[in-house]
């Protein structure tokens, strides 16, 4: 009787375990074996075990430190002004206003859209020749040119910057709205009987009641952006001149000329500089669970 009980809590879990192992572990073990191989299926006769090849000629790529360098830049620039304006949106429907209801809804709209979606309709906002961008910038007399921003070096990856960070402003400020609302009135009531500030209520009472929030939710945003190929993809592919190829997009588009084993090293790289973001994320998990 004893052994049964022991034995059915993973029995339970067997299905969900198999699940993961065929999703999960199974496709990581196979990249990791693929990047030690000459895995190119453009060549299946020549496939072959390379040793630590792919990681060498992975150092001397100018193209992966180029694509790494912009890879810090679309994280901290993507997922900083992601947080500022999200921070600044979930204060606002943290206020009680007529139409909240309806404003925190439509504000969800940037999240809840497809990335491929949001490439392509950001694409035609840039155009170069018919985009809703240029029309604007026209009536308003910014300029006198129509400016092809996603086709040119010096506009395309601020313009991939700007569309990231429409894109994930609701993630944040869902997060901390419902961050917001769980903080005592009580502490609110104390700061104002102080004689606080608004901006002494902000940095002493609002940010440290929901800084495990804001620390959380940042953490798994830094993760998801590096990783983030749909939107770049839709709207470059990677182009001008590389000027807009992360390093998910550069091991996307390897990926798509049939260079897997390149590829999966590249993929294995990304993988352990994210886990030093997903290291910070998981003690925080076990310090909540104790």
């Amino acid at each position: 009787m004893v052994k049964k009980k022991t034995i059915w809590p993973y029995v339970l879990l067997a299905p969900a375990l198999i699940i993961i192992a065929c999703v999960v572990l199974f496709p990581v073990i196979n990249a990791i074996l693929m990047s030690f191989q000459n895995y190119d299926l453009r060549r299946p006769k020549d496939i072959c075990f390379n040793g630590i090849s792919n990681y060498v000629a992975l150092f001397q790529d100018k193209l992966f430190w180029g694509a790494l360098w912009r890879t810090i830049v679309w994280v901290v620039a993507g997922v900083g002004f992601q947080f500022l304006f999200g921070f600044a949106l979930a204060l606002l429907l943290n206020q009680k206003f007529r139409g909240r209801g309806v404003v925190r809804a439509v504000s969800l709209i940037p999240w809840v859209t497809p990335g491929v979606l949001i490439g392509l309709m950001w694409r035609w906002i840039y155009d170069g020749n018919n985009g809703v961008l240029n029309d604007l910038l026209m009536m308003l007399h910014l300029i006198t040119d129509n400016v092809p921003f996603l086709s040119q070096k010096s506009t395309a990856f601020p313009s991939v910057i700007v569309t990231i960070i429409w894109q994930g402003i609701p993630f944040f400020s869902l997060m901390i709205l419902a961050a917001l609302q769980g903080v005592p009135a009580e502490l609110y009531e104390a700061a104002d009987m102080d004689g606080a500030t608004p901006f002494q209520k902000l940095f002493f009472v609002t940010i440290p009641s929901i800084k495990n929030t804001i620390f959380v939710t940042t953490l798994l945003r830094i993760i998801w952006v590096a990783n983030s190929v749909d939107v770049i993809f839709n709207m470059t592919e990677g182009g001008p001149a590389y000027s807009t190829q992360t390093l998910s997009v550069y091991t996307f588009n390897k990926g798509n000329a049939l260079n897997l084993g390149y590829a999966s090293a590249m993929a294995i790289c990304l993988a352990l500089l994210l886990s030093l973001v997903a290291i910070p994320y998981l003690k925080q998990n076990f310090k909540e669970e104790k």
